[in-house]
């Protein structure tokens, strides 16, 4: 049986527990029955609380893109900040929101495809707006001396594409804290591993 806060509300537990059955067994795996029987009520005392299984998706996978989004309008809202500044918060502030619940981030990552419309349409469209975001900042980073690369949507892809594994190793009781992985998983990112002015590789 999962376990849950006996301080959580039923609605927060159903959602906990949902959170964790989704990431562990995926979405379609995942019965209400088994939802049921892991929060330790029977079956149909469930639909009391909430309405369908994709309910509680639509809400862990908007949730967090709530999250994301009001992390991109903070790492942006010192207008006069260089665009390279603006990139650096962005990123950290990613990395945690990843972190600050790793449940809820794999499934945003890997179970939002199984949105029906019109959510699936609404979700797709703010992750384009979210990594438009990302490639504006990189463009004008670079177009301003202080980032390099030839392709800005490239560089977008490829940063997203770090970042996705890291609810897959991250583990609260690990050496680093949150802040510190966000910092040096930035500095990594942005830096990468050449040494300035080094020799050539």
């Amino acid at each position: 049986m999962e376990t849950t806060s006996p301080t959580l509300s039923r609605k927060a537990q159903i959602d906990q527990t949902a959170t964790a059955l989704f990431r562990r067994r995926g979405y379609a795996a995942t019965s209400m029955r088994e939802l049921a029987a892991a929060l330790g009520i029977e079956a149909g005392s469930i639909y009391s609380h909430i309405k369908s299984k994709e309910e509680l998706l639509h809400r862990i996978c908007f949730r967090v893109a709530d999250e994301f989004m009001a992390g991109l309008r903070a790492a942006n809202a010192d207008a006069d900040a260089p665009a390279a500044t603006h990139l650096r918060r962005a990123i950290e502030s990613h990395v945690r929101v990843l972190i600050n619940d790793v449940d809820a981030s794999a499934v945003f990552l890997h179970e939002w495809r199984h949105l029906s419309e019109p959510a699936l349409s609404e979700f797709v469209q703010l992750q384009r707006g979210y990594e438009a975001a990302f490639r504006d900042m990189i463009a004008r980073g670079v177009a301003d001396g202080a980032l390099r690369t030839p392709d800005p949507a490239f560089a977008t892809l490829t940063l997203f594409a770090s970042l996705t594994w890291l609810p897959n190793w991250y583990r609260p009781d690990g050496k680093l804290s949150p802040d510190q992985i966000a910092e040096r998983l930035t500095s990594q990112l942005l830096y990468g591993l050449a040494v300035p002015d080094g020799p050539a590789i």
